[in-house]
């Protein structure tokens, strides 16, 4: 049957780089490990279970180069691995203590697979999760993009350097981790202003994603919406995110995750069970936090303390009501755009992958049902690939996108504002010495430890530049673990900066930092260096 439009599909999966090997536990490394064993795994084994049955799941992925760093770290594997056994300690436990309650010994062992898949999949490719995408990627059935080397918030940085260094690295990582030039790009939080366009485009890359309103804002709103591809002046493809069919998805007020059947997030064995019975789970320092055994439905409106059990087969059961629910929306928008406009459209659908898993459980299973759906229904739509509507779709018309983000209100305020604008001018100062430093030094013949301390100094500025920092103070999350990495990386540029002026580096304390903050093992500090014309 043919198409009578396509989904676009574009899972952004990113975590802020968090490495402490000095120290054998640490909390805000349990990101990384939740997000492995809810997500990152789930998403993996869901698209091997399309392709042995013959369906090519055809959707996009962009992997932050921070993300791919954490899954090729040795010690982050370690841990990964301790964190792992310990889950399935605890569950074996678990399955004891709810042997007499069908209800809950059903979520336990919903549990033991969860966990125990995660630690089959480890083992298979020895650790090395980008292995099976780069094999998904290489066989067709999806296409992996990347982001700012940070996740940086682009519009944000002053400096044109910066610009360049953040985007030009990326591209770097990505060809380093894929054995390929990347055609894609993430725009942070689909933040967006006129000049990245250049830097984008010097660095090879093919099309971005912006929100809506960097499409409809623009000097001559298209006649096509959101619902077809465009070109910036300088040639570069962009997708304009759907609003109505992504809000369906991701929104716990609007969406489907808040359906009562699903699991309830915030309710957690780590704070229900005898401080005792769950001690040898908790950080070295004893506090009570989140073990991922969660045994509620969200239920309704009600307190945690009022929230019913969990029952895995009404969940599923919903799952596939709202796969369902979803398809047939999207028909009827198909229709109503092509008998309005007509065109065949694309729906662009841009999700946060950690929501797949982590944040809304039954996340992976309803992607896949969407996807098998398709098939099984044989219907007139098709899930397609950035690249593979860019080769088929007609030519692009040429706008110029408007100055947006995908972030509350529509622009920056979540990461400038009262709670968090104190970082600013830190991560100004550090970025003005990185680019005068790299000027100067850029044409030197260099020994091999100031090359290693100005590349280690750029590794610091980037990290400075995250956008996780920010976004945590704003929120009231982690927000003193958020400053302090700022302080630190700006401190350690900074010195290193410094030591190399002085001609005096600290051995000691650069190959502790090369260690610690170890990503883009290959960036060469001269990215921030000034051009004179571009």
């Amino acid at each position: 049957m043919s198409s009578k439009g396509s989904l676009l599909f574009l899972l952004h999966a990113h975590l802020p780089y968090v490495n402490h090997p000095e120290q054998q536990d640490f909390l805000e490394e349990n990101w990384f490990f939740e997000g492995v064993v809810e997500t990152y795994i789930p998403l993996i084994s869901m698209l091997d279970r399309l392709v042995r049955d013959g369906i090519r799941p055809g959707i996009a992925i962009s992997i932050s180069p921070t993300l791919g760093a954490m899954l090729e770290n040795e010690q982050l594997e370690k841990k990964l691995n301790r964190y792992i056994d310990a889950r399935l300690e605890l569950i074996d436990k678990e399955l004891i203590r709810t042997e007499n309650d069908p209800v809950l010994s059903k979520t336990v062992r919903l549990y033991a697979g969860l966990y125990g898949e995660a630690a089959r999949i480890i083992h298979k490719y020895s650790g090395d999760l980008i292995t099976p995408l780069k094999q998904l990627q290489h066989a067709g059935h999806i296409e992996i993009i990347t982001t700012s080397a940070t996740h940086s918030i682009l519009p944000l940085l002053a400096h044109p350097e910066a610009l360049r260094a953040q985007i030009s690295a990326a591209a770097d990582d990505y060809f380093d981790r894929f054995n390929r030039k990347a055609s894609g790009f993430w725009l942070p939080e689909c933040a967006y202003d006129a000049r990245l366009q250049t830097y984008l485009k010097l660095s090879g890359f093919k099309y971005i994603f912006t929100e809506s309103h960097a499409v409809s804002f623009s000097d001559a709103a298209p006649k096509n919406g959101v619902y077809a591809s465009y070109r910036t002046p300088n040639g570069l493809n962009l997708f304009a995110r759907d609003a109505d069919s992504s809000k369906e998805v991701w929104s716990a007020k609007f969406g489907y995750p808040g359906a009562p059947a699903y699991r309830e997030f915030y309710r957690d064995l780590g704070y229900d069970a005898d401080y005792d019975y769950i001690k040898p789970y908790l950080s070295t320092d004893g506090t009570r936090r989140s073990l991922g055994l969660k045994y509620h439905r969200i239920t309704g409106s009600v307190d945690l303390a009022q929230k019913l059990y969990y029952d895995s087969d009404e969940a599923l059961a919903t799952v596939e009501r709202h796969a369902a629910d979803f398809l047939a929306r999207r028909m009827k928008q198909i229709d109503e755009i092509h008998a309005s406009k007509s065109i065949r459209p694309v729906i662009v659908g841009c999700y946060d992958a950690e929501l797949f898993g982590h944040w809304w459980f039954e996340g992976p299973a309803f992607l896949e049902s969407v996807i098998r759906k398709i098939r099984q229904d044989r219907l007139p739509l098709q899930f397609v690939t950035p690249e593979e509507y860019m080769n088929t779709c007609p030519e692009p018309v040429e706008i110029n996108p408007q100055i947006s983000s995908w972030g509350e209100n529509g622009y920056f305020d979540p990461w400038v504002n009262e709670s968090n604008d104190v970082i600013y001018p830190k991560i100004l100062d550090v970025t003005d010495k990185m680019i005068m430093t790299a000027n100067r030094f850029r044409n030197q013949d260099l020994s091999t430890v100031t090359l290693r301390a100005l590349n280690q100094a750029a590794r610091e500025v980037l990290l400075a530049q995250s956008s996780d920092w920010p976004f945590l103070m704003y929120i009231g999350s982690h927000s003193q673990y958020a400053a302090g990495r700022v302080e630190t990386h700006t401190t350690n540029a900074i010195r290193l900066l410094s030591e190399v002026l002085e001609k005096r580096v600290d051995e000691k304390n650069l190959l502790s930092l090369e260690k610690k903050n170890s990503l883009f093992p290959k960036l060469d500090f001269r990215l921030f260096a000034s051009v004179s014309k571009l």
